[in-house]
């Protein structure tokens, strides 16, 4: 089984797990923005966001470059501030360059230790570990946590920021290359049901000789039931390594409570 094969059968395991259950609660998915929030599952509950992507790109004049990409998340409430986090992802194809045949299995947990009030927002973390499929990689799994900040803001507004370190393995020479990572999303209640955001997120370089990146993404998530979410959203590179556009949308479903 090739490791495209295998990653995407985890993603496509995600994309049929069910769990069935009782009590009713709104499905609050982290996608498609890259930001998360400090919203937890609730105790009990599964929750599973897939999504599929589209990326078009041409590097140094190089080339176009199209991908694929499927994103799978299982979000397990373990506590009333505390989910487990389990990421398969992504499987990529690349037309206009060479086919990478590779991917990433990513664990995580978020923990919320402070909720929000009139004047102070809700603050967590979100430690993670991520284990390559890669045959031309380093083969040495990546890890790192961000800080997670979400503001309820007047006019029916919302703010989420996150704020870390990874660390990203290497090779040539071996060893790791710390990153920072930093993301805010702005987000407004449209509807009851539709809601949008706008995001910046930024990333200093992944890899030696490479540079510091800064994206642009804005987006739509739409309350299909209480339990089913549906979103799309488009990306653009303003600095760095990114696509010129990146267009994605998925679905987010809730299990048990």
């Amino acid at each position: 089984m090739s490791c495209r094969t295998a990653v995407f059968s985890v993603w496509l395991l995600l994309g049929f797990g069910t769990i069935a259950g009782a009590e009713e609660s709104e499905v609050a998915p982290d996608r498609p923005d890259v930001t998360d929030s400090t919203q937890t599952v609730p105790f009990g509950a599964v929750q599973l966001e897939t999504g599929i992507e589209y990326a078009r790109a041409r590097q140094a004049g190089g080339p176009i470059q199209q991908n694929l990409t499927f994103h799978g998340t299982l979000r397990v409430g373990l506590g009333d501030r505390f989910e487990a986090r389990l990421e398969a992802g992504p499987v990529v194809e690349l037309q206009g360059g060479e086919d990478t045949d590779h991917g990433t299995l990513a664990l995580g947990l978020k923990y919320r230790f402070v909720d929000d009030s009139s004047w102070w927002p809700s603050l967590g973390v979100e430690p993670f570990v991520r284990i390559p499929f890669s045959p031309t990689g380093s083969g040495r799994p990546d890890f790192g946590a961000r800080g997670l900040a979400s503001w309820t803001l007047p006019w029916r507004l919302s703010l989420d920021v996150n704020a870390g370190m990874g660390a990203v393995a290497q090779t040539g020479p071996s060893g790791y290359l710390l990153q920072a990572l930093v993301s805010a999303s702005l987000g407004t209640q449209i509807t009851e049901r539709l809601s949008a955001f706008v995001e910046l997120f930024f990333a200093t370089r992944g890899e030696r000789g490479g540079r510091d990146s800064l994206g642009f993404d804005t987006g739509l998530v739409y309350l299909l039931t209480r339990r089913v979410a549906l979103d799309a959203s488009v990306a653009t590179s303003l600095t760095g390594r990114g696509p010129d556009v990146a267009i994605q949308t998925g679905v987010s479903v809730r299990f048990g409570r």
